[in-house]
């Protein structure tokens, strides 16, 4: 029975460690599509029903791929989706966008492309800086009284976003980058988030891959993989940053668990209304990561992880 946790105060239930689908269509590098439809059959069965994507993923296969595994068992899964950053068919980026007219059409075209008539949990993915949160946020709320969408949220939201969010309808969960070598959210989302009994939804919990330890080197990644270009994966920087990741894999062996999972395990002890969303394309590990929702931690090791990073993490997180 995979472990639970109530996102906001309208009782969203998700299991604490959902699916991230975005590597399944782009940036990772390349990936096989009946091999994924493999592993989000098998998340099914071992009750990993949370499960994310967005139309801008792919673009927009990312939303069809989950579409089709959704056939005939919508129910089962509680599907998260976003719009906001606006790209072409060809892959073009325009920028991102929150006017009402673009919240609507983003919406049925996602509707249609998952093959569903609702949405369980539907984000703005990235602020438009020309439209104000509270136009965007009412026009999500029209979305809910329709019956296209149950809850609502937004991604990477400063507080005082947040806030001017959630008075105008009730948001239910924050997503944003949150694991242990990304804590900005610890200064001031987080506590904005617990005040207002808000969900917080944690991509990327496994540090883009970095902390499973299996990442070591700039060839470990492939060809086309957006981490080539990220700040955190240059060669210095992930020189650096090893020394995290050996300090990870020192308790993880003496608990005789995976790297991996310890980190996803110290995520969770982080709050209760905190789920994380690991992505990955492998079976193996979508049975490791369901499983560290399980893995106790005493306050000790708790404090010991959380302080690996008070030295810093070398790179910016883009």
């Amino acid at each position: 029975m995979a472990r639970i946790v109530k996102l906001g105060g309208e009782g969203l239930e998700v299991p604490a460690v959902g699916l991230g689908c975005m590597g399944m269509s782009e940036f990772y590098g390349s990936s096989d599509r009946s091999e994924n439809l493999k592993v989000l059959d098998r998340a099914l069965e071992v009750g990993c029903t949370f499960w994310d994507t967005a139309d801008m993923y792919g673009p927009f296969t990312n939303e069809e791929l989950l579409g089709e595994a959704l056939t005939g068992r919508r129910s089962q899964v509680t599907l998260a989706t976003k719009f906001g950053i606006s790209r072409g068919v060809d892959g073009e980026w325009f920028g991102t966008k929150g006017g009402e007219d673009y919240v609507r059409e983003s919406c049925d075209a996602s509707l249609k492309r998952l093959g569903t008539n609702y949405i369980d949990l539907y984000y703005q993915h990235r602020l438009d800086p020309d439209t104000p949160i509270e136009e965007t946020v009412s026009a999500m709320a029209g979305l809910v009284k329709a019956g296209k969408v149950r809850y609502i949220g937004l991604s990477e939201a400063d507080a005082e976003t947040i806030e001017r969010a959630h008075r105008i309808h009730p948001i239910t969960a924050v997503q944003t980058e949150y694991s242990l070598w990304s804590r900005d959210v610890e200064e001031e989302v987080l506590p904005t988030l617990r005040r207002l009994g808000i969900g917080l939804v944690a991509y990327s919990p496994l540090g883009r891959g970095f902390l499973t330890g299996k990442i070591r080197n700039r060839s470990d990644l492939q060809k086309g993989d957006w981490r080539l270009e990220n700040p955190r994966f240059a060669d210095d920087a992930m020189a650096a940053n090893l020394v995290l990741v050996d300090e990870i894999e020192k308790l993880a062996k003496s608990k005789k668990v995976m790297p991996a999972q310890l980190a996803l395990a110290w995520l969770l002890t982080q709050g209760e209304n905190i789920a994380a969303i690991p992505g990955t394309r492998r079976i193996e590990r979508l049975e490791q990561n369901m499983a560290a929702a399980d893995i106790p931690l005493s306050e000790d090791e708790v404090s010991h992880l959380s302080t690996l990073t008070n030295r810093g993490v070398a790179g910016s997180r883009y």
